[in-house]
């Protein structure tokens, strides 16, 4: 049968179990707290990268109001292209088909206009998700009354584009004409030169070419609104006649 502890003995051993347990529940305390915190920093981090992941950029619209697209008006060439991958592909209106160029560097698209137009918007579609090493790192726009005397008056470089992508016509005019047109494109001849591709790449894939002009009657309307010409005032010897 085992002694109980009298006297001091019993207190001695009291301490001594008191001592022995005390550090117990504020390890666990403390382990606690510890994994309230690490649980909680986790959390945040876990929120903050959740946020990350949900934030995409945003496009604006494109605005197609007052405009109409004048691709229909041209004769629309290619360089090169594989078979089922040329114009009628480019042309399609659907951005899961594209022109593949098949021939040596710059792949070239012309666009013949059947008389003179004024250019407003231009935009390309491309997709280096979908296409990498076809996809282009630099293009170059020429526009001009034919071959002879085509100018550069823009020049787009890439990193990893997706989507449209609408070409600066800022000051295209030079100029030349009324000041509002100074952003207008007027040309018979307008070519499109794929120069480089991702990864030294050597046929390019482009999935959309769009090309804006004013609505007839749009372009006199906007002039007469930025020079303040609402209307004719009527003089007054054409109002009403007075009898005497």
């Amino acid at each position: 049968m085992p002694l109980e502890p009298t006297g001091t003995n019993a207190a001695a051993a009291a301490e001594d179990m008191q001592i022995d347990r005390a550090p117990a529940p504020q390890d666990r305390d403390s382990d606690g707290e510890e994994a309230e915190d690490g649980e909680d920093e986790d959390g945040e981090e876990g929120d903050g990268e959740g946020e990350d992941s949900q934030e995409t950029e945003k496009l604006e619209p494109f605005d197609t109001t007052h405009l109409k697209e004048i691709g229909n008006l041209a004769s629309w060439t290619v360089s090169s292209a594989k078979p089922g991958c040329g114009v009628d592909a480019l042309r399609s209106g659907s951005t899961s088909q594209f022109w593949q160029s098949d021939g040596p560097q710059p792949h070239l698209l012309n666009i013949h206009f059947f008389k003179l137009v004024s250019i407003v918007a231009l935009r390309v579609y491309l997709d280096y998700s979908a296409d990498e090493s076809y996809t282009p790192t630099k293009m170059s726009f020429l526009a001009g009354t034919g071959y002879h005397d085509l100018q550069e008056f823009v020049e787009l470089a890439f990193e990893q584009p997706k989507g449209w992508i609408e070409v600066d016509l800022s000051g295209v005019s030079g100029g030349r004409g009324e000041e509002e047109d100074e952003n207008v494109l007027r040309c018979f001849l307008l070519q499109v030169r794929v120069a480089e591709n991702h990864q030294n790449g050597k046929d390019t894939h482009v999935r959309g070419v769009q090309i804006y002009a004013r609505e007839e009657g749009e372009r006199g309307r906007v002039r007469r609104e930025e020079k303040g010409v609402q209307g004719l005032e009527m003089p007054e010897w054409m109002g009403e006649v007075m009898m005497r």
